[in-house]
């Protein structure tokens, strides 16, 4: 069974219509790439109540090489209400990825702690 050819006069508004679509195809790509490359990632790895009084949380960040940056930490009850938080300076490093382990003090027993956001200066 032979493909179906387009209708008499029509082949030049496909091929206009099929470049249009690859363009746009290309700009939201390029679009999403640039909002995303060189913005800062992280993760907690790991929290562990230390006692009634504080909470040790263990969170990676990714930046681009040689950015410092700031992040807040904050430590949770087990009802999710903040019960302690902490402003925590990464120092600029060669590598873009980093592991850092904070203690934060807490107003009660917290259960859990991770990183609320991070920035770069």
């Amino acid at each position: 069974m032979p493909l179906p050819q387009p209708a008499p006069g029509t082949l030049k508004w496909w091929i206009i219509g099929t470049i249009g679509i690859g363009g746009g195809i290309a700009l939201a790509i390029w679009f999403g790439l640039s909002a995303t490359l060189g913005v800062p990632t992280w993760e907690t790895l790991g929290s562990k109540p230390i006692d009634d009084q504080t909470v040790m949380v263990k969170f990676q960040v990714t930046r681009p090489a040689g950015q410092p940056m700031t992040c807040q930490i904050r430590a949770l009850a087990l009802d999710f209400s903040t019960v302690g938080s902490a402003e925590v300076k990464v120092p600029q490093s060669p590598n873009d990825t980093s592991e850092e382990t904070v203690t934060v003090r807490t107003t009660t027993r917290a259960v859990a702690g991770q990183v609320r956001s991070c920035t770069m200066p």
